[in-house]
């Protein structure tokens, strides 16, 4: 049995997430947890919200609320939300956490003892109007790469150059809006990233495996221009993690806290301790740390385009840097952005469909195997109503849906709710096992390498065949004049849908226990030999006629959709 950890990049505490954060993480983290379970592997999956810095602060401000009230009532809505996607954590954690206090400046100490951190004295912006340093996020303007209007002080999301807030073009604040700013010197630590520029140069080119997008970015980060940079850890907030080495007061720095993207990544080590700590698991430290049996784990990471260079430099650099034996990342799976229909999704203008607003006019299936199966690995992927609505009526409606209705009705009728004995498969049914063992096999390799979107289309292939095999044996014809030979048919054609239930379970998990459960079965073993696994539900057992798995989406819904959304987000996060 293999260990696998999976980790999924943390959303952001500020507000309902769209679409387009969905399937740059979380659910494709997800589907590969639940293949790898499917699998009789050992999993553990964690997750979080990510709970400090300016995006906190700016949205509870926003909805007028103290920030750790607010803090903890978006990590309610958001785990909610998650269930409702059906998103399968071990744990969702908050950076917040007393956990990842300890952790962050347990790693601090560890980093400063090393000789890695430095106090720069450092010229900042202050505002006037709002009577502050303003950190990067609370700066907008224009950047000075791409020319995008607004980017951010730390990151510009059109082009995702990782900038300062005085890199930007005519800055302005984006709590008031003032252009009134000054260049005031303070004082910060910085993370020392340069001293490890051989030492992530020689892990991330050991990694011939990753993604080129992954290998791309990180090599960009670490070669262009001037190469790896120090990278502040601190700001001037109220709400974070205080600095401090170790247990100990860190002089200077007592009104400051951790910046959000040190402290962030630590969530995922400290997020298995909630775990433990919680009563859900039992030694985290057997995850985490090779000295206590991490080394044989397999440790995955999911994220959009916008994280990697953060988790195959800065996070990296922290972990090598502590000196400690760490579990570092085997496998970075990063996403290209979705984009809705004509323009991007947007959390911060609230465009696009978000998860509540999905939730509230479809099932979660729905959203996930459209998600997953248009997933932007090698490049954007785009949404669109008309896109959504023909995937959803062909995939799920026509192929999988049809075949499990017509299989289970034609038997109802013929031979009663149970499965039919009598007859033997033919060279039909053989050939069917073994274009089917070839597609299974070919499924699992695209799943095991995280190929999402060819692991769909040959999910989809699967179910095809299974109709391809029903139009071309014909039971109801055969029922007229060999009705044992149509018993043999329909009973494959049953098992069948128990082995759709297994393979799709990653995908559409709701569908995939309707369709168990009308097989008045609960035998999820993986179906390594198809022709013994086809032979799973036995004659004289009892199944169950389901409700209609997928309603097909009519042109006036997706109008009335297309016409709901296409303007900004007007629902309270």
């Amino acid at each position: 049995m293999q260990r696998h950890l999976i980790t999924s990049a943390i959303p952001y505490i500020n507000g309902v997430k769209h679409l387009g954060n969905l399937i740059g993480s979380q659910l494709p983290a997800d589907l590969y947890a639940r293949y790898q379970r499917g699998r009789g592997n050992e999993v553990l999956f964690l997750c979080a919200t990510d709970e400090h810095g300016t995006p906190a602060e700016l949205a509870a401000a926003k909805a007028g609320q103290n920030i750790s009230d607010y803090c903890k009532e978006m990590h309610e809505v958001q785990a909610k939300l998650a269930e409702g996607f059906c998103l399968s954590f071990d744990h969702f954690g908050r950076s917040s956490s007393q956990e990842n206090h300890k952790l962050t400046q347990h790693f601090a100490g560890q980093l400063e003892a090393a000789g890695l951190i430095d106090e720069v004295r450092e010229t900042q912006i202050y505002s006037h109007v709002d009577e502050r340093f303003l950190p990067d996020r609370y700066i907008e303007g224009t950047c000075p790469e791409c020319g995008f209007e607004d980017a951010r002080g730390d990151q510009c999301d059109n082009c995702t150059k990782q900038l300062d807030p005085t890199d930007l073009i005519n800055p302005r604040s984006s709590i008031s809006g003032t252009s009134e700013l000054e260049r005031r010197e303070t004082k910060h630590l910085y993370l020392c990233q340069s001293n490890m520029k051989k030492k992530l140069e020689d892990w991330i080119d050991g990694k011939t495996d990753w993604p080129i997008l992954t290998t791309s970015i990180a090599k960009k980060w670490l070669n262009d221009g001037d190469g790896l940079q120090d990278r502040g850890i601190t700001r001037d907030l109220d709400w974070g993690i205080p600095v401090k080495k170790g247990d100990n007061a860190w002089p200077g720095m007592e009104e400051k806290v951790f910046y959000v993207w040190f402290d962030a990544p630590i969530e995922y080590i400290a997020c298995a301790q909630e775990w433990v700590n919680s009563g859900k698991g039992k030694h985290w430290e057997s995850w985490w740390r090779t000295d206590q049996g991490a080394d044989d784990v397999t440790y995955t990471q999911f994220m959009g385009k916008d994280n990697v260079p953060f988790h195959t430099l800065s996070f990296p650099a922290t972990i090598l840097g502590s000196g400690e034996p760490w579990k570092l990342v085997d496998y970075i799976k990063s996403f290209n952005y979705l984009n809705y229909d004509g323009g991007q999704f947007s959390t911060s203008r609230g465009r696009g469909v978000f998860m509540d607003d999905a939730l509230d006019i479809l099932p979660a299936d729905y959203w996930r195997w459209w998600l997953l199966s248009h997933a932007p690995e090698s490049s954007d992927a785009e949404f669109t109503w008309d896109n959504f609505q023909g995937s959803v009526n062909k995939d799920l409606a026509d192929v999988l849906g049809n075949f499990v209705s017509r299989v289970t009705k034609f038997c109802r009728s013929k031979f009663g709710e149970e499965i039919p004995s009598g007859g033997d498969y033919g060279a039909a049914e053989h050939s069917l096992f073994e274009n089917l063992t070839a597609q299974i096999r070919a499924y699992e390799k695209y799943m095991e390498s995280i190929e999402i979107r060819k692991a769909a289309s040959e999910l989809r292939s699967i179910w095809a065949l299974g109709n391809e095999y029903l139009q071309s044996s014909a039971p109801w014809s055969v029922y007229k004049e060999d009705e044992k030979k149509a018993a043999a048919q329909i009973r494959l054609a049953l098992n069948l849908i128990r082995i759709y239930a297994i393979l799709s379970r990653p995908f559409i998990p709701n569908a995939a226990e309707k369709l168990m459960t009308a097989m008045q079965c609960d035998d999820w073993s993986w179906p390594k030999n198809l022709e013994e696994a086809l032979n799973k539900l036995m004659a004289g057992s009892e199944f169950i006629v389901p409700e209609v798995l997928f309603q097909k989406i009519s042109d006036e819904e997706c109008e009335n959709w297309q016409s709901q959304f296409s303007g900004t987000r007007s629902k309270g996060d």
